[in-house]
């Protein structure tokens, strides 16, 4: 299994979203996180209901992101938060999901994380990219300091680029997040391939 996790953005896909994630899970990433910030809960759970299909058919994980109950209800034991949401589950909440990953932004929100029973974090963000414009990246000493500062796998996020890689895995990173190269390249095979 690969260390990269896509994370999806459907406003950046250039086709259909369900065929680029059917390409994506070919690719056999470590996992989708099915990542779409500008939907309701209901309009969430009729597209990962579409996309868990797609994955289970391939052998993909699909990791859902941000509506719990709709995890629940399409029997997905991999859930992402938030670390803001992430705090209002309850314990037994938290503990239903068999991967449970948070976004973390400093050294004590990844103790937090860890704290709350996530298997995994991500770490971010430690590289300049457009989807944070203005805001300098964290860099690689803020990423070597989350790892150290945890026994949960990490998981950098933010412009990452395939030759960020080597780096990345010395600073002590489990692995590493990409989210436009994946919903834009032409080839996502070629594209995932370049980062193992």
């Amino acid at each position: 299994m690969s260390d990269i996790i896509v994370i999806t953005n459907r406003s950046l896909c250039r086709e259909d979203f369900l065929t680029r994630i059917e390409k994506i899970a070919l690719a056999r990433p470590a996992a989708i996180v099915l990542r779409e910030k500008d939907m309701n809960e209901k309009e969430y759970k009729n597209l990962a209901a579409q996309v868990l299909e797609i994955c289970n058919k391939h052998g993909a994980r699909c990791i859902l992101h941000s509506f719990p109950e709709a995890a629940a209800e399409l029997n997905c034991s991999a859930l992402h938060m938030p670390l803001s949401r992430l705090r209002l589950l309850s314990s037994e909440e938290r503990a239903s999901f068999k991967a449970l990953g948070a976004s973390c932004h400093s050294v004590e929100d990844a103790k937090e994380a860890e704290k709350l029973g996530c298997t995994y974090i991500t770490a971010g963000h430690i590289f300049d990219t457009d989807c944070k414009k203005g805001l300098p990246g964290r860099g690689l000493a803020f990423l070597k300091e989350v790892c150290e500062s945890v026994s949960i796998p990490v998981y950098a996020i933010g412009g990452i680029s395939a030759d960020k890689v080597a780096p990345i895995k010395e600073s002590g990173a489990k692995g590493v997040c990409v989210m436009s190269g994946a919903m834009t390249c032409e080839d996502v095979q070629k594209y995932l391939g370049e980062f193992r």
